[in-house]
């Protein structure tokens, strides 16, 4: 049970804030945005609304937790910058994972956002910085790695590899035994038959790499 810091005011924040409140033991105290990005009020949901470059005069390190569950702009690149600025600062990062996933004691890194429905099965790893919407599957002996981000409804079957800042879309198939390149995107309902090449974009039924880069998105 930790006193909690939320990072961000948009929607990931807010339905952080409702499930740490709703499905945990953890208090909410307060939410945290870059001072250019302070709302005039300074308020957001009945909780102050702190700078980051000074939170820690508000919230000593030694009393609270962060949690920095970010959309995946820039394919999560400006999640992981938020992310390490936190632990520069000397935080530690709680995990929020729901009362509804099913997990078979897997080894899970700080900061990840896993949601309601997700199956996780034996064996799998998933590192640091990672967000899981609802209703994934996620297949035995597979490793998902930091900055990750899976929509809904993905089924990725065993021994796979995810590497750093990919996106899955929602409805995507990976097939067993395939790595998907770093910076990987995912298109909506793709299927993905072979490993892919690192910062490609991948769509279709058995997908293709576009010739558009995921930097580009």
């Amino acid at each position: 049970m930790a006193n909690v810091i939320i990072f961000g005011l948009q929607d990931f924040a807010e339905l952080a804030h409702y499930y740490l409140e709703k499905d945990t033991q953890h208090t909410v105290v307060a939410f945290c945005v870059n001072r250019e990005y302070l709302p005039e009020e300074k308020l957001f949901r009945g909780l102050p609304v702190v700078a980051f470059e000074d939170i820690e005069n508000h919230y000593p390190i030694s009393d609270y937790h962060f949690f920095a569950p970010m959309a995946p702009q820039k394919m999560n690149q400006v999640r992981e910058k938020v992310y390490l600025a936190i632990k520069e600062k000397g935080y530690t990062l709680i995990s929020y994972i729901s009362s509804k996933a099913t997990l078979f004691d897997n080894e899970i890194g700080d900061n990840c956002f896993i949601l309601e429905d997700n199956t996780i099965q034996p064996f799998v790893k998933i590192g640091n910085n990672v967000v899981l919407w609802s209703g994934n599957h996620i297949g035995h002996h597979s490793v998902i790695e930091d900055h990750v981000m899976f929509t809904s409804q993905v089924v990725l079957s065993g021994h796979c590899t995810v590497k750093s800042y990919s996106t899955i879309g929602v409805n995507a198939t990976i097939r067993d035994g395939v790595t998907i390149g770093e910076g990987t995107f995912v298109a909506m309902a793709a299927s993905i038959i072979k490993n892919t090449d690192p910062w490609g974009f991948y769509k279709g039924n058995p997908a293709v790499k576009a010739e558009k880069s995921s930097k580009d998105l």
